[in-house]
């Protein structure tokens, strides 16, 4: 089966993050199937050629136009991404559209309709009702009309489900399909040394949606419980470390703060396997991939209610949930140090980070979600086979 799967944006950083690292996860499974899967997207930040292969996967990429740069990754562009796709999709069997409100996937979507062939979307959470004026034009001149013409539209989540059928309100869509995050299995990581530094690590995008802030004012708290742990603030900074390491100065724990930029896929698994305990205290999160990844190699996490492996943590006791409400200082860093401390007791800490492996293994491997994916694309040309278009219902 030949599969295009049709990213926004590749960078060196991987500074966009769980979109590209999905449709990546996914190629290269479908790849080693038999598969003939490759992305397309737009590349930025590269000196000199962009390359043509990521992680092993065929890559189209094309440099980005920054046409409307005050909408950021949403007003980037490329004409030869655009025409190379309509190319491309004439000769795949699928069409994978990563599905944001933005100026490659969106048309991208609609060259797909344009031209007939099969189109499965995946929103990743990033289509959901807005008051955003210019996010509900976009909404009213394309992303309703894909969503409701492509073959199937999938989620992660019963929540993000209704986001979308909201978006294309009053009628909903019959062609949602559940799909969760993967990652690929990994070896859990040996038990700590008694009396070794502990270690917490955030690894994400440095956004304020992401709230590292929350991470480093919580230090003061743990580090007055042990004075000789560790901070590892990992990733690439898309607005907020400044902000971040402010509040770090401030609290005076710049000392025990270890800044470490982007990592690539083997560094993120290399600094779980480091790690005592993973926080993510996100606002909102569907279905990190860097929860997943940490918890591969039996990191415990700290997560918020609004993330949604929020319920498979908690009934699995894969870690700590905690309320993303925040206080009255406008953080939450009281309930992530709370909970890092729990976690931080060596019982506690080796029964969840147990807890987090089997999760993963159980729920959460690449090759059980890819072969969900592949009944999906099956079930779509089956249909297209028999003259069922995108308009007829095929269930939920």
């Amino acid at each position: 089966m030949k599969i295009l799967h049709v990213v926004t944006l590749h960078t060196p950083d991987h500074a966009f993050g769980g979109p590209t690292r999905v449709a990546l996860n996914l190629s290269k499974v479908q790849r080693a199937a038999g598969d003939d899967a490759r992305i397309m997207a737009l590349g930025d930040g590269f000196e000199g050629p962009l390359p043509r292969q990521v992680e092993g996967v065929p890559a189209h990429l094309f440099r980005a136009r920054h046409l409307l740069p005050a909408f950021e990754v949403s007003g980037i562009t490329s004409g030869a991404l655009l025409l190379a796709a309509r190319r491309m999709m004439r000769g795949a069997d699928i069409v994978h559209v990563h599905l944001m409100r933005d100026l490659v996937t969106l048309p991208a979507a609609m060259l797909a309709l344009a031209s007939g062939t099969p189109l499965v979307l995946q929103t990743h959470g990033m289509v959901d009702p807005t008051e955003n004026r210019v996010a509900r034009l976009t909404d009213l001149l394309g992303v309703r009309r894909v969503l409701r013409g492509a073959d199937a539209v999938l989620h992660l989540t019963e929540t993000e489900r209704l986001d979308v059928n909201a978006v294309v309100a009053p009628v909903p869509l019959t062609r949602t399909v559940r799909l969760v995050n993967g990652v690929r299995p990994q070896q859990i990581k040996p038990a700590r040394e008694p009396g070794w530094p502990p270690t917490v690590l955030f690894l994400a995008r440095i956004q304020e949606r992401k709230r590292p802030e929350d991470f480093v004012a919580a230090m003061p708290a743990v580090l007055a419980e042990h004075p000789d742990a560790r901070f590892v603030l990992a990733g690439p900074d898309t607005g907020a470390l400044p902000a971040t390491l402010e509040l770090a100065r401030r609290l005076g724990v710049m000392g025990s703060l270890d800044l470490v930029g982007p990592l690539g896929h083997e560094e993120v698994l290399a600094a779980g396997r480091r790690a005592d305990v993973y926080v993510l205290p996100s606002i909102e999160e569907p279905l990190g991939v860097s929860v997943l990844e940490a918890m591969s190699v039996g990191t415990p996490v700290v997560i918020t209610r609004t993330c949604g492996l929020g319920p498979d943590v908690a009934r699995a006791g894969a870690g700590r949930v905690i309320d993303s409400r925040v206080g009255e200082d406008g953080k939450n860093a009281h309930k992530v140090a709370a909970a890092v401390l729990d976690l931080l007791e060596p019982e506690a800490n080796s029964k969840a980070g147990k807890a987090a492996w089997n999760l993963v293994n159980e729920d959460f491997t690449i090759d059980a979600v890819t072969a969900a994916l592949r009944r999906t694309y099956e079930d779509v040309v089956r249909r297209r086979a028999h003259g069922l278009t995108s308009s007829s219902p095929h269930g939920t």
